[in-house]
Formats: C-alpha cells, sequence, structure tokens
C-alpha cells in the first residue's frame, strides 16, 4: 500500500470520532444502529483497527453522508447532491439534513387522490415546523381543522392529536422539520405499528 493511501486510511478514525461527537451519539448508540460491537468502533476511531468497506457502509448509512466524506476523498467536482427518497405510508419525504439523532428537515409530498382520505390523528413526542410550498394542505390539531395555502407555515406541539393531509384531494407539496421522536414516529415505524399521523 502506497503512502498517500495509508495517511487516507490513518485519518478515518479521527474523522469517525469527531463525526459521532459531533451529531452527540455514544459508541453504545452507534453499535446499537449500525450493529458493529462498541469495540469494534472504538479500535476503528483509535486507529487500531483498519477501516473496512464492511464497516465503513453501515457507518456511512446512518450518518447519512457518502461514503467519500468517511475516508477524505477528494471531490469530483460534481456539486449536486442525490438525495434519495423515502417512501412511508403513500408519502414521499426528501432527506434535507444530515443529522441523525438531532432535527431532520425533509421536503413533504403528499400525492393527489380521487378523494382527500378520512383522518387519522396521531400523538408523538416533540414539536413539528411545516412550511407549504405547493397545494392545500389541511392540518387537524387537537380541536383545530385548519388548511394552509403555499406560503404559509405552522408549528405545533405533537403529544397533541395532529394529522396532515391534502385539504381538496389535489397533490400538496411541504417542507417540513422533525425531532428525533417525529422522525422515528414517521418514518422508521416498524411494519404492523400504526400509520403515520400524516396522510
Amino acid at each position: 500500500m502506497d503512502r498517500e493511501s495509508e495517511d487516507v486510511l490513518d485519518a478515518v478514525g479521527p474523522r469517525l470520532r469527531a463525526l459521532r461527537r459531533e451529531r452527540g451519539l455514544t459508541l453504545a448508540d452507534l453499535a446499537a444502529v449500525t450493529g458493529v460491537s462498541e469495540s469494534t468502533l472504538s479500535r476503528l476511531e483509535s486507529g487500531r483497527r483498519r477501516a473496512s468497506l464492511e464497516l465503513l457502509l453501515p457507518l456511512a448509512r446512518t450518518y447519512n453522508v457518502p461514503l467519500d466524506d468517511l475516508v477524505g476523498a477528494p471531490r469530483t467536482g460534481d456539486p449536486r447532491i442525490h438525495l434519495k427518497p423515502i417512501r412511508r405510508f403513500g408519502m414521499v419525504f426528501i432527506p434535507l439534513s444530515r443529522r441523525p439523532g438531532g432535527t431532520q428537515a425533509f421536503k413533504m409530498i403528499i400525492p393527489a387522490r380521487p378523494r382527500p382520505l378520512e383522518p387519522t390523528p396521531q400523538t408523538h413526542e416533540g414539536f413539528e415546523w411545516l412550511y407549504v410550498l405547493n397545494g392545500r394542505l389541511r392540518l387537524l390539531f387537537g380541536n383545530r381543522d385548519l388548511t394552509l395555502s403555499p406560503g404559509e407555515a405552522g408549528e405545533f406541539d405533537t403529544s397533541l392529536p395532529h394529522w396532515l393531509g391534502s385539504a381538496d384531494g389535489g397533490a400538496v407539496e411541504l417542507l417540513i422539520v422533525f425531532g428525533p421522536q417525529g422522525t422515528r414516529a414517521h418514518l422508521r415505524t416498524p411494519p404492523g405499528e400504526p400509520p403515520s399521523p400524516h396522510g
């Protein structure tokens, strides 16, 4: 292995440690999410374990960063960001931020339907913030039934029953910010659990 490759691999450990601390994660948190043992992660960060694709792929997925960022590979000059849409409960969430464990921003698309869905309000811990880009959004929040038009924003405590959907059956596009609890409730609900409060 040439000296340049050695230098790149030697820099991986400190980069991984800095990234984990920046995200506010412990080794135990990271082990639980990636399936890689705490001892292996610790050795990887300290440089006592050589980085491998098998170890770096789950870390790149967890941190939601390109593999190149973990190894410090030079940029190719392509300024585009390749966002991977997440499809849940008949809606599309496009991640706009890369900070696992913290506040997450998404573009959310509620597709057009022949008839608006029946509301199914749900609750979870945390707060949500939203901004309507296109379409007419129906927001049920506690006892309130609101319609938001493009350019309108809202913020609410999600411990109260809430539901988002199309006000008229047309497509709706919005920017939405979830805390960690909202991200889990809307994007990581295992099969068989109640549906998202959004529809």
